[in-house]
């Protein structure tokens, strides 16, 4: 295999090293922690250097000198044990197979995805804490955690997305071993790990890159940072740098999937995008080792070819966020028509989002003034994950505000309803199941003050589109940070509590119901009404029917049973007493004399 970028240890003692860096005529490792001589690596013809230094091993500290005058970090450090400008420290590899040997993943289509923020989701904010409520999430019904990026970022605040060093584990967090030991607890209790990884852009502060050769281009702007270069020239070693950076956190952390944050940010014409030969890389190694490790992205462009097959020109990723479901439920339980949510509000866009993932297909949008899109209809409904709420669609509100702050609790039981009885994968944002109401804000510990400012200023501009006015939280503040922080108590209390096991009852339910969740087939159909504003999913298989009524009127409705089959039984009424609601008026069970069905308003009801 070829040789490895970083500082990899060897089984017979010393380190390896190598690192890309054309920009320098002269580098050396200079040992810091134990103090020690520089020593010099060989250059090759691509511009690589590497050596082997029998002097140094785990736990030791090192920084790469250049052209003996500055002094980095490792472009591929595995650990930056004191922060984005310290020394890279060496750490011992521990693949997976010498870990948790058997142990091969989740399929994409049997992912019941928690997305987690690390440093707020416990109190503790490390690796650790998230792995000691494991079982509180496995119980709930969740069979994967989506960690948002965890790649070094500045100081020890921060939604992830700043990261500069893209090998190495969050000190803060716990490292790479503390993020091994959760990646081993949740395997442990037959749950995957997914890993948010940001390929668009590096985070401002620590970001050493463009000292060693041309990782970024001028040809590109993102709207985060200098954009990467994926398509310029000598951009083979940089594609070759994120690649094996994926496969590290895959093969040697031990994570199971990828989430490949904005990819409408990753800017490249060549003829073989970086985004196809990342997830043709990563799926070929699957195969290899009998494991799944689905590839899915992030993208606000609505082009089907990013889960399209390569041998028919598409990126051949396994899955995409669906932010059109997320829009056109937001904006009809809401009312809110600002920004992007201006091409929403009708019960008709839910149900085309849920049937067929795009809304906007190639229709105009008011909000981009042009035809937006392309048709998704071909798409297994199983590829796209849906979200009521996520760490964007609520932290990048101007106050972070939560949907069941937004609405009433009927409409949020509602909004969860539909997402887990959905034929696609559900995501839930880390204390959504419970109903909880502290914000998830933006936050940032910047050492620069001169970036802070730009930061706010920044925040500012973006929430300018939406009419969102006033005083906003400051990012730099550790109180904006701590306000958003889960109050884990709350679960057991009151409404909270029975949030809780309304979620549980419907994941139980989605993983009990085959109809729920097969392959779509020709004889499945959603419909809505939009007076009244009534949603239905009818879902058949050999093994059963579902049919799912959500009702978005305040007033009850009374709707024909005309080519319902029954007999049908009630498996969950969201108005129930026992989850908050104001009392189900929904029949137990459907029989042929019934030709009409009361629906409670504000409400879902799942027959089978």
């Amino acid at each position: 295999m070829e040789r490895q970028l970083g500082a990899i240890p060897r089984r017979s003692g010393g380190t390896d090293f190598r690192v890309w860096a054309p920009f320098a005529s002269r580098l050396e490792v200079v040992p810091v922690q134990p103090e020690g001589e520089p020593v010099p690596l060989a250059k090759d013809a691509y511009g690589y250097f590497s050596g082997s230094i029998a002097g140094i091993g785990p736990g030791d500290r090192y920084l790469y000198r250049i052209d003996a005058d500055r002094e980095r970090p490792d472009p591929a450090s595995r650990a930056q044990p004191d922060g984005v400008h310290g020394p890279s420290m060496v750490i011992e590899p521990k693949p997976l197979e010498d870990r948790t040997p058997g142990w091969k993943g989740l399929p994409l289509h049997a992912y019941v995805l928690y997305e987690i923020h690390v440093g707020t989701f416990s109190p503790e904010g490390t690796f650790d804490g998230v792995a000691r409520r494991l079982d509180r999430l496995r119980d709930l019904g969740i069979t994967a955690i989506e960690l948002m990026p965890v790649a070094s970022f500045p100081g020890a605040r921060n939604w992830g997305y700043d990261g500069v060093y893209p090998y190495a584990a969050q000190a803060s967090y716990g490292g790479a071993e503390g993020l091994r030991r959760l990646a081993d607890a949740c395997h442990d209790r037959g749950m995957a790990v997914v890993l948010d990884v940001v390929y668009n852009h590096l985070g401002p502060e620590g970001n050493y890159l463009g000292d060693f050769g041309p990782y970024f281009t001028d040809t590109y702007r993102t709207p985060w940072g200098q954009a990467i270069n994926f398509d310029g020239p000598d951009s083979d070693p940089v594609r070759a740098y994120f690649i094996e950076n994926a496969m590290y956190w895959i093969r040697t952390i031990g994570i199971d999937g990828l989430r490949i944050d904005a990819i409408h940010g990753i800017r490249d014409a060549s003829a073989r995008p970086f985004l196809a030969e990342l997830a043709q890389t990563v799926q070929e190694y699957a195969k290899r080792a009998d494991r799944h490790v689905p590839v899915v992205s992030e993208s606000d462009l609505n082009d089907v070819r990013v889960l399209r097959p390569r041998r028919q020109g598409g990126f051949g990723h396994d899955g995409q966020w669906n932010d059109d479901l997320h829009h056109a439920l937001h904006a009809l339980l809401t009312g809110e028509r600002e920004g992007y949510y201006r091409d929403f509000g009708r019960v008709g866009d839910l149900a085309k989002a849920i049937r067929h993932g795009f809304v906007y297909d190639g229709r105009y949008s008011r909000f981009r003034r042009r035809r937006h899109g392309t048709s998704s209809r071909s798409i297994d409904p199983r590829r796209w994950v849906v979200f009521a709420q996520n760490h964007d669609q609520v932290g990048n509100r101007a106050l972070g505000d939560r949907l069941v702050t937004l609405v009433s609790p009927a409409l949020a039981r509602v909004a969860s309803g539909l997402v887990a009885l959905s034929p696609s994968v559900p995501l839930l944002f880390m204390g959504e199941e419970y109903g909880e109401t502290a914000p998830f804000q933006y936050f940032v510990s910047h050492g620069d003050p001169d970036l802070v400012e730009a930061v706010r200023a920044g925040r500012s501009r973006e929430f300018a589109s939406f009419g969102w006015r006033g005083t906003l939280p400051d990012p730099q503040a550790e109180e904006t940070f701590r306000g958003s922080r889960l109050s884990w108590d709350l679960q057991h209390e009151g409404a909270h509590a029975r949030t809780w096991a309304y979620h549980r009852a419907l994941l139980r339910l989605r993983a009990r119901t085959p109809a729920l969740t097969n392959p779509w087939t020709r004889e499945d159909r959603v419909g809505s009404t939009e007076s009244p504003r009534v949603l239905w999913m009818r879902r058949r298989t050999e093994r059963g029917r579902a049919l799912v009524i959500a009702n978005f009127e305040a007033e009850d409705v009374a709707l024909s049973l005309s080519g319902v089959e029954r007999p049908a039984r009630k498996r969950i009424d969201s108005a129930d007493r026992r989850w908050g609601g104001s009392g189900s008026r929904a029949p137990t069970r459907l029989d042929s004399s019934m030709e009409r069905l009361v629906v409670t308003g504000e409400s879902i009801v799942l027959y089978d």
